[in-house]
């Protein structure tokens, strides 16, 4: 479904619909998969993958592009410039460009024309102890394929369930160590 990609353009104000559809934002978008071998396709939630060792930070002129000590990756706005040297570096495509002014923004989330962003997994609400609003709309609607914590804790349920069960990170031979898992895929 695409509960995820709602809530997430809900919460965060991401909802323009520009003439040409590729310069809309996309924080979060539903990608398909196929299985060469078989021809099995799989569908799934494709973000910011939030990398233990993000090419996005490592390019960024400014220090825009900047990694919190928690593992979550994000852009500063006012540092931003625009330049897109992240864009290209992230292997996900999960950062897009604001190309025109922002209209109906969210107070906690200002976005500007001429800037980058992606994905914060709702950094407002994980700042105030609340999962992110894709993790909340899939549970709310019952599917509960989302899961969100701190995979160095093991207390938290998705560190149970990664030790539980087989997980996949995207372009693993990329050694960006994401730190979004999948599984099934």
């Amino acid at each position: 479904c695409t509960k995820c990609i709602d809530a997430c353009h809900t919460e965060n104000g991401v909802s323009e619909q520009l003439p040409d559809a590729r310069q809309n934002s996309q924080w979060i978008r539903k990608i398909e998969l196929v299985d060469r071998r078989d021809g099995r396709v799989t569908q799934l939630p494709m973000m910011c993958q939030h990398c233990a060792n993000p090419p996005c930070v490592d390019v960024c002129p400014t220090g825009a592009s900047m990694k919190r000590a928690d593992g979550i990756v994000l852009v500063d706005r006012h540092t931003c410039i625009g330049c897109r040297y992240c864009m290209m570096a992230c292997p996900y495509k999960a950062r897009s460009f604001a190309h025109e002014a922002q209209t109906d923004q969210a107070p906690h989330n200002p976005r500007g024309k001429g800037c980058v962003e992606a994905c914060t997994l709702c950094v407002h609400r994980v700042d105030a102890g609340v999962v992110p609003a894709c993790v909340e709309a899939c549970h709310a609607k019952g599917r509960g394929a989302m899961l969100f914590g701190d995979l160095m804790n093991p207390e938290h349920a998705i560190t149970q369930v990664v030790a539980q069960y087989p997980t996949s990170q995207i372009r693993a031979d990329l050694k960006t160590d994401p730190g979004i898992r999948y599984h099934g895929i």
